[in-house]
């Protein structure tokens, strides 16, 4: 039967090309008090590098951006729930597109949860926030 861990156990992995968004999320998940492992990809190669490179054995949560450098959000978010050794990781959609078609792709790929990104500072910064006081409180799989 798996077991559950405490969220510091698991690694927040940021896929996201634009660095001034990155480092707001990250500055935002540690001061929401966010305390595990935060890892930052800037294109959608780099994330599915990683899980099937060494550390993809660890539990994990992905923040993925749909408008991604060589390799499309929607595109990674698809190979990842259609592996079984990736398919049970959360991924939250994290990303400027609010098309109301782009959010239904989304979820029939398997998103978790899709948050659109606030086009100001302020509310993008609450907003932020916000989520890392809620990531806490989600459960993880083991993979």
């Amino acid at each position: 039967m798996p077991h559950v861990l405490p969220f510091e156990n698991v690694t927040i992995l940021i896929a996201e090309d634009d660095e001034g968004h990155a480092v707001l999320i990250r500055e935002h998940l540690q001061e929401a008090g966010v305390t595990g492992p935060i890892l930052r990809f800037r294109d959608g190669q780099e994330v599915l590098d990683h899980f099937k490179g060494p550390g993809r054995e660890g539990r994990s949560l992905l923040l993925l951006d749909i408008n991604m450098p060589r390799v499309g959000g929607v595109e990674v978010l698809r190979r990842l729930k259609a592996d079984p050794g990736t398919r049970r990781t959360p991924v939250i959609m994290l990303t400027t597109t609010d098309d109301p078609r782009e959010v239904a792709v989304c979820y029939d790929a398997g998103c978790n949860l899709y948050i659109t990104k606030p086009r100001n500072f302020e509310d993008f910064s609450t907003a932020l926030t916000l989520l890392g006081r809620f990531l806490p409180v989600i459960q993880v799989a083991d993979p």
